[in-house]
């Protein structure tokens, strides 16, 4: 069991605590679900001018360099949200927390938002250790989580609406333009948590059933910051290309020390599948011009819509801030959680998770629908290569949105896989 697992164990204490207090301060609900579902009763207050909404992000930690920007993505969507006139009249008012980069303090801290704070919503969590630890306490408390980033899918909880990429609208696109490009043999490196693990389990399948050889698999704690050992690994391997599932910070040691065994994107391009503009300063665009990434939006999609969302916040935030993906799927993650509200004019977990299916929203990535079932998104798969800008442009794209499929229920070559 790895770290990030035996962490998300940790959580049946706060799970229990939290529906005990759920229960507590239920008397206050104002909005009680007139569906009649089975979860506890929501202490959500809405008899005044504004309601409460979470945001739970790592703003220290290993993780920050990612999850700092979601956070901001977040805060405009709330500003120009309130600008309209909020949600069924009523103001949101948010309470921030910091998750920082422990799976465990996500738990907590999520424990808080819903039986303390009594907020209608929390967005927010980034590594899947998190969204794991978390997802009991929202299950046990019927809360509702909205979480923006890709992952390694074979989930899905009717307390979560995941607004990032599952497996078949990120990872299998990516694998498929290695094939594309002839690619047939692969080395994989990865954080050593439940995303990069699963993740690779699930490249190996498709390596397996497509004529690709995995020519080596392996794993950094989040925050490892030395790695020449796997680097000389990669290079003795002979890999034609790398599929990189590090996440956070880990990113800026193991590219430069790529850089310095005299690897490149020409040579031995890597794909990456956590790295998008934000990480890319981080990083450092002299080691990452011309490698690849897979995601579902990037700053230099050309729409109305996503020249709106880039002007807005880089008038919030600077001119010289950048735009990406996890940011956008937060960002688009709050107005569907409007529109899932407003459809069932309640604040209600029950009323809104009845109302979502179907629900769509306009996004900087393009058209977004909310599967009902699986509480994921309809989303457009896009490889990108970065540019001497430090921006991603697009190499390919699916040119319209993919069905969610978190099981891989449509591939032959994932039968067993989520067993």
């Amino acid at each position: 069991m790895n770290t990030g697992l035996r962490r998300a164990t940790r959580v049946t204490a706060l799970l229990s605590a939290g529906v005990l207090l759920v229960s507590a301060c239920g008397s206050r609900t104002s909005d009680t679900s007139t569906g009649g579902g089975s979860g506890p009763a929501s202490c959500v207050d809405t008899s005044g001018d504004s309601v409460k909404i979470g945001l739970l992000n790592s703003l220290s930690g290993t993780m920050a360099i990612s999850e700092k920007t979601v956070n901001d993505s977040l805060n405009l969507a709330v500003e120009q949200i309130n600008a309209k006139g909020g949600v069924l009249g009523k103001k949101l008012s948010v309470v921030t927390e910091d998750g920082a980069s422990e799976p465990t303090v996500f738990a907590e801290k999520a424990t808080k938002l819903i039986s303390s704070d009594c907020v209608a919503a929390v967005f927010g969590g980034w590594t899947s250790s998190s969204r794991k630890a978390m997802l009991p306490v929202f299950e046990g408390a019927n809360g509702l989580l909205f979480y923006p980033v890709q992952y390694e899918g074979l989930e899905s909880s009717p307390n979560i609406f995941y607004t990032g990429a599952t497996t078949n609208q990120q990872i299998v696109p990516a694998l498929d333009y290695l094939k594309e490009k002839g690619v047939t043999t692969l080395f994989l490196v990865g954080s050593d948590y439940v995303f990069p693990r699963t993740a690779n389990k699930i490249i190996q399948a498709y390596a397996k059933a497509n004529g690709i050889e995995v020519r080596g698999e392996e794993y950094a704690p989040l925050g490892h910051t030395d790695f020449a050992t796997i680097v000389n690994k990669l290079k003795g391997s002979g890999s034609a290309a790398v599929f990189n599932t590090l996440n956070g910070d880990s990113n800026v040691a193991f590219f430069k020390e790529y850089k310095n065994a005299g690897l490149t994107a020409a040579t031995t391009p890597v794909v990456s599948v956590s790295i998008a503009e934000e990480e890319v300063g981080g990083v450092g665009v002299d080691n990452l011009v011309g490698q690849l990434t897979a995601w579902n939006y990037y700053q230099t999609v050309d729409s109305p819509a996503n020249r709106t969302f880039v002007e807005a916040f880089k008038a919030k935030y600077g001119a010289s801030r950048v735009t990406s993906d996890p940011m956008e799927a937060a960002y688009t993650s709050l107005f569907l959680w409007q529109a899932m509200v407003e459809k069932a004019r309640s604040f209600a977990p029950d009323d809104v998770k009845k109302a979502a299916g179907g629900v769509s929203f306009d996004a900087p990535e393009g058209a977004v629908t909310v599967d009902g079932e699986n509480h994921h998104i309809a989303k457009t798969a896009l490889i990108g290569k970065v540019g001497a800008d430090g921006l991603i442009h697009t190499e390919w794209s699916s040119e319209k949105p993919i069905e969610p499929d978190p099981f891989l229920k449509s591939y032959a070559w994932a039968t067993g896989l989520s067993g």
